[in-house]
């Protein structure tokens, strides 16, 4: 049994739908020549209300944590409700994407790889397994940051668990899905 007292308040582990979107799990990518960083959007369902909860929890801890980082050089510590949140309403910043629609979104990176499992918590070695539009589960840890007068609370990335896949984001076809359908045109005539 988990000794709940050990357990790190600013860490969450999302529920199974959890949709993952601009997937950069294998590589690094740089932002506006930012520091490379591994990254995926996480889309989180409005309707995972256990999920959605202990990830506000998560981002008030992150933000008691924090208080001293956040008041700076200030004399007072801004309220969470005035700085950078994570956890974004796809609704209102995402209008019109359907994958977006009634649910949450956040933004996870890592300067180091995350580990990358499947259901049966076996590692994902093939690439292609892992793309924008599967579902699974995300370990990630949340923090508060004061850098070039921005402050608010960012999520870390840990690990991601693969349950199954799903439609590819972006619009491309994957090539199994392509010539599943295509029909022997002259083939070797």
């Amino acid at each position: 049994m988990t000794n709940k007292t050990n357990v790190n308040p600013t860490k969450v582990i999302t529920g199974v739908n959890t949709r993952w979107s601009y997937a950069n799990v294998w590589e690094p990518k740089s932002i506006n020549g930012s520091t490379p960083k591994y990254s995926v959007s996480l889309i989180v369902p409005k309707d995972d209300t256990k999920t959605i909860e202990k990830i506000k929890k998560a981002i008030e801890a992150a933000y008691v944590e924090g208080e001293s980082k956040l008041k700076g050089t200030g004399k007072v510590v801004p309220p969470l409700a005035a700085i950078k949140n994570p956890l974004r309403d796809g609704d209102v910043e995402r209008p019109g994407d359907k994958n977006y629609a009634n649910a949450y979104f956040i933004n996870a990176n890592a300067l180091t790889p995350p580990g990358v499992v499947d259901a049966a918590c076996n590692p994902i070695i093939t690439r292609s397994e892992v793309y924008s539009g599967v579902y699974g589960r995300a370990s990630i840890s949340f923090y508060a940051f004061n850098s070039s007068g921005n402050k608010g609370i960012a999520c870390g990335l840990n690990n991601l668990q693969k349950i199954r896949d799903g439609e590819p984001l972006g619009g491309k076809a994957s090539a199994e899905m392509d010539f599943a359908t295509a029909e022997d045109e002259d083939f070797l005539k």
